[in-house]
């Protein structure tokens, strides 16, 4: 069942309601529809007994405020903000006023079922809608995966599950990540872990394989280096983020950018691996993809959500840029590819003096330094954007495609078999 909580507003940022009704900008073009896919923001790790964490070093990880895995204060903070930035860009684009709460029905919010990405869509209402009446839209049991952003193999057969494991080592041969691994074990001792107990030759970069999984009714896995090395790597951007001295970051082991981009790369290298191969990737965003094109395409004009909020992982994030074929892109000042709270967004535009409709699709993210700096967002501060291309959907100068195209590129990703 879904639930529909309304969120107490925190009074972590003033602003004005506002009402969403499109108007012309000065490009001469209208914003008729958003929808934003966004990462939750920031968490604590899983660092308790037993975990990946606990097992990979004898040093001691610092405490956190809150459980593992669940959205830190600050990271609500830093939701408000870009929940205040984005009411500010909305009424910049015309499709928003600053002077009245949404309209029924023009704002849909929706979250995966956990603690983190309900928490993080209450914190964006907070700082976008304030006072309003804006609900979460989740499943009503907490703790469950919403199977709308689920990243789950469905397909059983022996050929896909061969064929997935292909694609996923195909990715791997591609990351090059001994240099990385190397800077690693020595900054966690590896070798006297409790991983490494009873074995003579322990290693993240010597000849251990990584094994792979695509198992019906699991996300595709890893087991080996790549899962160690994301699972530290990940504690030591979350201890960034959240502002941790740097003595206690990696117990004061990164001291340059150069470090910083080599150990990501074992971040973006785990999630790449499991999540892009675009056979993985079509089958893991089946769900996500299927209800994006139902609030687009599907779904009529008048009845549609203006603003549609969707919070969910990285995963997500990475398994649909891959299922929609989108070109590799760079984000300036920041070491991941997919950053905490950063939000794909799709932007329905109408070309009135051409009578025609046009798609632009961005990423809008916090960098590093705005993340861990606490940095209030608005126009004259805002997040990073970047701008994002699609094979088959080609854009001009300005970043707009044509909106019939990408109608076949959403099409092309639900009816066409993925290759390996």
């Amino acid at each position: 069942m879904i639930s529909r909580m309304v969120f107490l507003m925190l009074p972590v940022i003033i602003a004005l309601p506002l009402r969403l009704s499109a108007q012309p900008t000065d490009r001469g073009l209208q914003l008729q529809q958003v929808l934003m896919l966004s990462r939750h923001n920031l968490r604590a790790p899983l660092a308790d007994n037993g975990s990946v964490l606990e097992q990979s070093t004898r040093k001691p990880w610092p405490l956190w405020e809150v459980p593992g895995g669940h959205l830190t204060v600050k990271g609500g903070v830093l939701e408000v903000y870009m929940g205040h930035y984005t009411r500010e860009w909305l009424v910049q684009q015309g499709l928003a006023k600053k002077s009245e709460c949404p309209a029924p029905g023009d704002v849909l919010v929706y979250a995966n079922s956990l603690q983190r990405t309900v928490a993080t869509a209450q914190y964006f209402i907070a700082g976008a809608f304030p006072g309003c009446d804006i609900v979460v839209t989740h499943q009503r049991k907490m703790g469950s995966m919403d199977p709308t952003f689920n990243p789950v193999v469905v397909d059983d057969s022996e050929i896909f599950n061969k064929n997935a494991l292909a694609a996923m080592r195909t990715v791997e041969a591609k990351l090059h990540l001994r240099s990385a691994y190397q800077q690693l074990e020595k900054m966690i001792d590896y070798k006297n872990a409790a991983a490494c107990e009873d074995k003579k030759d322990c290693s993240l970069s010597g000849d251990v394989q990584n094994k792979f999984s695509a198992d019906r009714g699991k996300e595709p896995g890893v087991s080996g280096p790549l899962k160690v090395g994301n699972s530290v790597v990940d504690a030591f951007t979350l201890q960034y983020y959240q502002g941790f001295p740097e003595e206690q970051i990696a117990w004061g082991q990164i001291k340059t950018p150069e470090q910083w981009r080599e150990l990501s790369a074992i971040k973006n290298g785990y999630q790449d691996v499991l999540f892009t191969a675009p056979l993985v990737a079509r089958e893991v965003a089946a769900p996500l993809l299927a209800y994006i094109r139902k609030s687009m395409i599907d779904q009529h004009k008048i009845n549609a959500p203006k603003l549609t909020v969707m919070v969910g992982h990285d995963s997500n994030v990475a398994s649909l840029l891959s299922t929609l074929d989108f070109k590799a892109y760079d984000l300036p000042e920041q070491n991941e590819k997919t950053p905490i709270g950063g939000m794909i967004v799709f932007e329905h535009w109408h070309d009135a003096k051409n009578n025609k409709d046009l798609m632009r699709v961005e990423y809008v993210y916090q960098s590093a330094k705005q993340l861990r700096d606490a940095q209030p967002l608005s126009m004259e501060n805002p997040p990073k954007r970047v701008l994002l291309q699609m094979n088959g959907c080609s854009t001009d100068a300005s970043g707009y495609c044509a909106w019939d195209a990408f109608v076949q590129v959403l099409n092309r990703a639900q009816k066409e078999p993925a290759r390996p």
